[in-house]
C-alpha cells in the first residue's frame, strides 16, 4: 500500500480507509478533516539529507508548521506527545498514579481553559499556524493510530501551553512537587509543616555564544550554540516557505518554531534564566464561620476553593483523584512552610510568549528581532544573539515584573501588602543587557551576565537584585578565559572552544588537596603519594585515556555530594564556584584526604585498578529505546564530563545498575554559524538524527558528536538538492 500511494493520488488514502476499515484502528477524524490533511499535504515537500535532517518546503508558513510537525511525529511521536502530557498535566493517564502530584502542579500553574480563549481570539493569520500544527500532528495519527497512547487527536490551542520552553524550578518560585504533595496530602490546616528540601541538582546548563568582527578571522559576527538538556531532547530542522520564512535549527518536540537556530540573517541562542518572574507569597490564612480567608491590607478575602481532577492510570483502567485546591489573588496556594501557606504568583504561559517565539524565527536584522523581543513575553530564556550586519548582542531575560528592589525576591515575600505585588514589566531596555560590545564576545553559561563579556560587562550596581541573581559557574569561569584571550576566530576555531575540555572547578579543588598532603603526618595516608603526584601533574583536560579525569571527578563528585553547602536560594542556585571554594576552605584536609583513599579503593574494587582510564568507564551507548543501557552491547569511550566540572561541552554519566558510566544528558543540538553575504554553518545532534535503531542515522554522529566533528549545515536549497537522500510529501 504504501508504494502505491507514493505514485497516486494520496486521496486514495480514505478510498482505502473506508472500503477497509480494519487498516486503521480507533479512528477519530471526520471526513472534512481527512480531506484538509492531504491537501495541506499536497503543499509541503519534505527533503531528508545524507544526515536525514528534514528540509520543509511549503507556499505558505503553515504549510512549513504543518510539515515541520508531521516530521516530528515521523521521527519521535512517543516525545511529541509525552510533552504535551507533561504541559497539559495528564502524565498520570500514562505512567500511573505515581506522577499524580506532578499532573497537579501543572495545572495549577497552567490554565488550558485560558489556553483556549487565547486560541479563540488569536489574529487569523497566527490562528492559520495553531490549525497548522494540529493538523500535522493529526495527519500522522491518522495515517498511524497504533502510535497513541493517550493522545488521539491534538488540538489547536495545545502550543499555548508550551509557549517558550517547559516550566522550570524559576517558574514554579522554586516549588517542588514534594512540597506540594505534602501539603495537599495533609489536612489543610495542619500547623508546622517543615520546609521541604531544596534540591542541588547537577549544573549542565548551556552555552551561548557571540563573535563580533573585532575578534573573528574575516570581519563576520559568529555564533555558537550549545543547548545541555537530556539527551535527544530536539530534533534539527530546516523550515522554508514562500512567505518569507527560512529558519534552521533545534527544535523541541512538540513546537512549531526553530526554538534555538538561525535565518539567513540572524542567529539566537537560548539559555535558561534565572532572572525571577515568579514569586511566592506567604499567606495569612484563617477560617471563620466554617470558611478560610486571607488578610490582605487589612480585610479579610475569602479564598477561592476549586475541585480539581487528575486522571491517572492503575491496573490498565482509568481513575480520578480529586483535590480540593485554594487560590488567593496572588495565585494557587501550592506548599506550607513553618505553618504559613505559601502561593505563587507566575505567568507560565500567554499568546503573546508564542508569537514572539514565532516572530524571532522570521526578522531580518535586528531591529526586527528587538521588536520581537520588546513583547517582554518570554520566560524562561536569556538570548545570546548575532547577525549578518556585524551586530552581536546578549539580554539577560525577558519577561520581568516590576517589584519593589529594597524586598528580598529571593525568598517568600509578606502576601498581606499591595507593597508586593507586581508594578507591571520592565520594558526591553530597562532588562540587563549588552549590545556590540567593545571587548568583542559575549558568553552565557547559565550564569551570572555581569562577567558575559569581560570588561564591556554591564555593571551590577545598575540593576535591581531580582533580574540576575546567580553568580558564577566553572563553565563560566572557563569561557572567559578562552573568550578574553582569542583572536582571529574562525568556525573552526569557535568550535574548538566550545569543545574545550579544561574543568576549572579543579583549579579550587586540588590545591588543597595537594596542600593537605603535602602537610599530612599520618603515615596511614603516605600511600596516596602516587595518586597525589599524578593530580599534582595532571592538566586538567578531561580526555578518553586520561586515568587523572577518572580520579579526579570521582574524588570531587564524593566531596561535593557530601559537603557542598547548599543554595542560599533557589533563584541563586548557580553560585556554584563560590559554594566549592567555600567547601574547600572548611573542608579538614584530612578528610579530603580520606576521600581520596576511598576514591583509590573504590576504584580498585570495582576495576581492580585506581589508574583506569576515564573512557572505560565513561561510556556512550545509545539504547534503543534510549533508557535501558546495557554493558554487554556495544558503547563508545567518551573522553567528555560534566560541564559542572568546568569544561564547555558536556556529558553528564551515571550508572543505571551497570559496570560503566553512561551519558544521559548534556551537547544536545549544537552549531556554529558565520552570518555574511550567505550564512555558512557547521552543526551535531546526539548519535544521529533517527530514532529508528534500523537507520543508518541512528549513531552516524556519535563518534563526531564525542569528538567535536561538526558536519556542514546544508542551508541553502540548491545544496540540498545536491546531498538529498529522500524527497516526499507528508503521507508518502
Amino acid at each position: 500500500m504504501e508504494k502505491f500511494i507514493k505514485i497516486n493520488d494520496m486521496r486514495l488514502v480514505l478510498v482505502l480507509v473506508f472500503l477497509f476499515p480494519f487498516l486503521v484502528k480507533a479512528q477519530k477524524f471526520t471526513g472534512m478533516e481527512k480531506e484538509r490533511f492531504i491537501a495541506e499535504a499536497k503543499r509541503v515537500n519534505i527533503i531528508r539529507d545524507t544526515w536525514g535532517v528534514p528540509h520543509i518546503y511549503g507556499k505558505t508558513d503553515a504549510d512549513a508548521v504543518f510539515g515541520l510537525l508531521f516530521t516530528e511525529c515521523e521521527e519521535n511521536f512517543s516525545r511529541v506527545e509525552r510533552n504535551y502530557l507533561t504541559v497539559l498535566g495528564r502524565t498520570a493517564e500514562l505512567e500511573g498514579e505515581s506522577t499524580i502530584y506532578d499532573d497537579l502542579l501543572l495545572r495549577l500553574v497552567e490554565d488550558s481553559t485560558e489556553a483556549i480563549q487565547d486560541y479563540k481570539k488569536c489574529p487569523a493569520d497566527f490562528k492559520r499556524l495553531l490549525d497548522a500544527f494540529a493538523d500535522g500532528v493529526n495527519y500522522y495519527l491518522f495515517l498511524h493510530p497504533e502510535s497513541v497512547h493517550i493522545l488521539n487527536h491534538f488540538e489547536p490551542w495545545y502550543p499555548l501551553m508550551f509557549t517558550d520552553g517547559s516550566v522550570s524550578s524559576t517558574m514554579t518560585g522554586g516549588i517542588k512537587t514534594e512540597e506540594l504533595r505534602n501539603f495537599y496530602t495533609h489536612a489543610p490546616n495542619a500547623q508546622g509543616e517543615q520546609e521541604g528540601p531544596v534540591l542541588d541538582l547537577p549544573e549542565t546548563g548551556s552555552n551561548g555564544f557571540a563573535i563580533s568582527s573585532i575578534k573573528s578571522a574575516n570581519g563576520k559576527a559568529l555564533l555558537y550554540i550549545n543547548p545541555h538538556v537530556p539527551f535527544y531532547f530536539r530534533m534539527e530542522a530546516d523550515m522554508n516557505s514562500e512567505e518569507g520564512l527560512h529558519a534552521y535549527g533545534a527544535v523541541t518536540w512538540g513546537q512549531f518554531f526553530i526554538y534555538q537556530g538561525f535565518n539567513a540573517h540572524l542567529g539566537w541562542m537560548h539559555t535558561s534564566s534565572y532572572a525571577d518572574v515568579a514569586d511566592l507569597y506567604k499567606e495569612s490564612i484563617i477560617k471563620k464561620g466554617g470558611r478560610l480567608f486571607y488578610r490582605y491590607e487589612g480585610k479579610l478575602v475569602p479564598v477561592q476553593i476549586k475541585t480539581q481532577g487528575i486522571a491517572y492510570k492503575e491496573g490498565g483502567r482509568r481513575k480520578i483523584r480529586n483535590f480540593q485546591v485554594y487560590f488567593t489573588g496572588h495565585g494557587p496556594i501550592l506548599a506550607q512552610r513553618k505553618g504559613t501557606w505559601i502561593s505563587l504568583k507566575a505567568i507560565n504561559r500567554s499568546f503573546t510568549a508564542l508569537l514572539e517565539s514565532w516572530n524571532i524565527t522570521k526578522a531580518n536584522n535586528f531591529e526586527e528581532y528587538k521588536r520581537a523581543m520588546e513583547l517582554v513575553s518570554n520566560a524562561t530564556n536569556n538570548t545570546v544573539y548575532a547577525d549578518d550586519r556585524g551586530n552581536i548582542a546578549f539580554w539577560y531575560g525577558d519577561f520581568i515584573p516590576k517589584r519593589d528592589s529594597s524586598l528580598d525576591w529571593t525568598q517568600p515575600v509578606d502576601g498581606t501588602t499591595k507593597k508586593t505585588e507586581w508594578r507591571g514589566l520592565h520594558r526591553l531596555p530597562e532588562i540587563v543587557q549588552v549590545i556590540n560590545p567593545a571587548s568583542g564576545f559575549i558568553q552565557n553559561c547559565n550564569a551570572t551576565p555581569f562577567l558575559c563579556s569581560g570588561f564591556s560587562s554591564p555593571k551590577k550596581s545598575n540593576y535591581p537584585a531580582y533580574m540576575a541573581p546567580d553568580g558564577q559557574n566553572y563553565r563560566g569561569v572557563n569561557a572567559i578565559r578562552l573568550l578574553e584571550k582569542a583572536k582571529n576566530l574562525s568556525l573552526d576555531s569557535l568550535i574548538t572552544i566550545g569543545y574545550n575540555r579544561y574543568l576549572s572547578a579543579f583549579d579550587d579543588m586540588i590545591p588543597p588537596l595537594l596542600k593537605a598532603y603535602d602537610q599530612n603526618t599520618d603515615t596511614s595516608l603516605f600511600q596516596l603519594e602516587d595518586a597525589i603526584e599524578t593530580l599534582r601533574n595532571w592538566d586538567r583536560i578531561s580526555t578518553a585515556r586520561s586515568e587523572e579525569t577518572a580520579l579526579a571527578i570521582t574524588w570531587a563528585s564524593s566531596i561535593i555530594q557530601d559537603f557542598l553547602p547548599r543554595p542560599e536560594s533557589d533563584e541563586a542556585s548557580t553560585y556554584f564556584t563560590r559554594r566549592v571554594q567555600n567547601m574547600m576552605k572548611a573542608l579538614p584536609p584530612k578528610t579530603m584526604l580520606k576521600y581520596l583513599k576511598k576514591t583509590c579503593d573504590t576504584l580498585e574494587g570495582e576495576y581492580s585498578t585506581w589508574q583506569i582510564p576515564w573512557g572505560n568507564i565513561n561510556r556512550y551507548q545509545r539504547p534503543a529505546d534510549g533508557i535501558h543501557f546495557n554493558d554487554s552491547l556495544p558503547s563508545l569511550f567518551s573522553g567528555l564530563a560534566s560541564s559542572q566540572f568546568g569544561e564547555l561541552p558536556s556529558f553528564q554519566s551515571k550508572k543505571f545498575n551497570t559496570h560503566y558510566r553512561y551519558g544521559y544528558s548534556g551537547n544536545s543540538f549544537i552549531a556554529a554559524v558565520e552570518f555574511g553575504d550567505k550564512v555558512r554553518a557547521k552543526s551535531l545532534i546526539t548519535g544521529g538524527q533517527s530514532f529508528n535503531p534500523g537507520s543508518k542515522h541512528f549513531s552516524d554522529q556519535a563518534e563526531r558528536f564525542l569528538n567535536g566533528q561538526f558536519k556542514d549545515v546544508l542551508f541553502y536549497k540548491e545544496d540540498v538538492l545536491k546531498q538529498a537522500e529522500r524527497t516526499y510529501h507528508p503521507g508518502e
